[in-house]
């Protein structure tokens, strides 16, 4: 027996609401990039800061549900060691944000210069 739908929901429900329509938005738009976890504020505004920078003809989406911040790109984003240590003020190795990247959308290719997120078709 399930309980009826009462009509409040909670912040949880929100939160997952807004996610699932981000995430409908970014495979209508092929949009492609990371999210990065909230822990560390900064480190998300640097990496969002930084994408702007790698990304300068491209329309860069910031989504800050508090507890991650997804950032998008269409099709491809960009982001380099350069870009993320100019913004952070300090050496950087791209490999330190893993334990800060929940998840992505795209497929990934990493070298130590640069994360590229990209889509695999060209439709």
């Amino acid at each position: 027996m399930t309980a009826p739908d009462t009509g409040t929901h909670t912040y949880a429900d929100a939160d997952a609401d807004a996610a699932a329509v981000t995430a409908a938005v970014a495979v209508a738009e092929k949009l492609v990039g990371p999210v990065i976890r909230g822990i560390d504020g900064d480190l998300a505004e640097a990496v969002a800061a930084a994408i702007e920078r790698d990304n300068p003809d491209a329309e860069v989406v910031v989504d800050d549900q508090g507890g991650y911040v997804r950032i998008s790109v269409p099709r491809r984003c960009v982001l380099t060691r350069v870009s993320l240590e100019e913004e952070l003020g300090r050496a950087f190795r791209l490999s330190e944000l893993e334990p800060a990247l929940a998840a992505f959308a795209g497929r990934l290719k990493q070298t130590e210069e640069q994360l590229v997120w990209y889509l695999e078709r060209q439709d």
